[in-house]
């Protein structure tokens, strides 16, 4: 099962909400994943299989290695689903 790890700066709010999005997009989408929530200092030594958050924070995350997804809202849904999607298509 892949692991979503969603960063925002402090780990609380905004980054919970889009957890729950997220799973929700999962759900309509039919995709098992872990999904959590964290802040940006504890997600650089957390693992996880994709990275998804504000691009101006999650750019930071990117190391060559790492899947990160950079979303320019993180409220818009539609967007959250593009990136999901265009993530599992892939394999």
């Amino acid at each position: 099962m892949k692991k979503i790890l969603v960063v925002c700066g402090n780990g609380l709010g905004s980054s919970f909400i889009v957890e729950m999005n997220v799973k929700k997009i999962l759900a309509e989408m039919g995709v098992q994943a872990e999904v959590s929530h964290t802040d940006l200092a504890t997600s650089k030594t957390e693992q996880a299989d994709v990275y998804l958050g504000s691009k101006d924070i999650v750019d930071q995350l990117e190391d060559g290695k790492r899947c990160v997804i950079g979303l320019e809202n993180i409220l818009n849904q539609a967007e959250i689903k593009e990136a999901l999607q265009q993530y599992f298509t892939k394999g």
